[in-house]
């Protein structure tokens, strides 16, 4: 058989595509094996919604749980066993919600971010859903935050809310969550979100690395960063709570989450089915 033969015999058996490369026709075949979940890369090993549900059912109660056994181990040692701050006294014991309130204020828009240029470069279909639950618990931390200090200012500062640069750029912050939800909730995706929205996710991250340098590149009221890759400026005995209700409420915050995504793709299922009695 010659070689045109051979060829047209490989392209009825193996269904191979024409591909033209340096103006020489080349044949691919087209493996339909691509698209199964074992060949897909591993960050769309979870792209399926069943496949993620399954996986998400079972985590969201371990969280919750031991985010709530945390937050209240963690709350009874900061309030009972350790001792007075020699010069904030009792108020000191605010900063065992007043810090995991800012980091994840602060951490909840970076996974945002982080979820939106995975939505944008990637077009994985459970990134928009993710980041569309993440706003609400980040909005929810971000304005504790900003009560806690206020409440934390008083008796410490004099003053209830002090222009500066954390506070002013917490505030922006908040003020930048809402948008977002608001964006979400105007744009057609109902349970996902826009490009647009998506664009602004990113683009708001850059208020993040200004929340987390105002107090050097601004001198204010608010104290320096107490924790650092250093070290940490705050007392043994006042720290060691910390761990516990920063993990607790991370936790938290993960089940939050992991809700918020599961309704929305009950949400959607329940629209989907909807629309097809509607077509039948």
């Amino acid at each position: 058989m010659s070689p045109y033969g051979r060829f047209l015999k490989a392209r009825r058996v193996c269904g191979l595509q024409d591909l033209k490369l340096r103006g020489v026709r080349q044949e691919i075949p087209f493996r339909k094996d691509i698209l199964s979940p074992k060949a897909r890369p591993e960050m769309h090993a979870y792209a399926n919604p069943a496949r993620f549900l399954k996986l998400a059912r079972p985590l969201t109660p371990v969280f919750l749980i031991a985010g709530i056994i945390l937050i209240l181990a963690g709350s009874y040692a900061g309030l009972m066993l350790t001792p007075k701050d020699y010069l904030q006294g009792d108020s000191v014991r605010i900063l065992y919600i007043h810090v995991p309130a800012a980091w994840l204020g602060m951490g909840g828009w970076s996974a945002l971010a982080i979820a939106s240029i995975v939505q944008l470069v990637w077009r994985h279909p459970l990134a928009g859903v993710a980041a569309r639950a993440i706003a609400v618990p980040g909005a929810l931390f971000t304005a504790l935050c900003l009560i806690t200090g206020s409440i934390w200012g008083r008796p410490t500062w004099g003053t209830w809310w002090e222009w500066d640069g954390r506070m002013t750029s917490m505030l922006v912050l908040l003020f930048l969550y809402f948008a977002y939800i608001a964006l979400a909730n105007a744009s057609e995706e109902r349970t996902s979100v826009s490009r647009a929205t998506a664009i602004f996710g990113i683009v708001g991250a850059v208020n993040i690395p200004i929340i987390n340098r105002s107090v050097v590149w601004w001198n204010s009221l608010h104290q320096g960063p107490s924790i650092t890759l250093k070290g940490s400026t705050i007392a043994p005995e006042l720290l060691w709570p910390l761990g516990p209700t920063l993990l607790g409420f991370s936790l938290l915050f993960g089940a939050i989450v992991l809700m918020r995504m599961r309704a929305n793709l009950a949400e959607a299922k329940r629209e989907a089915r909807l629309r097809r009695l509607a077509a039948a």
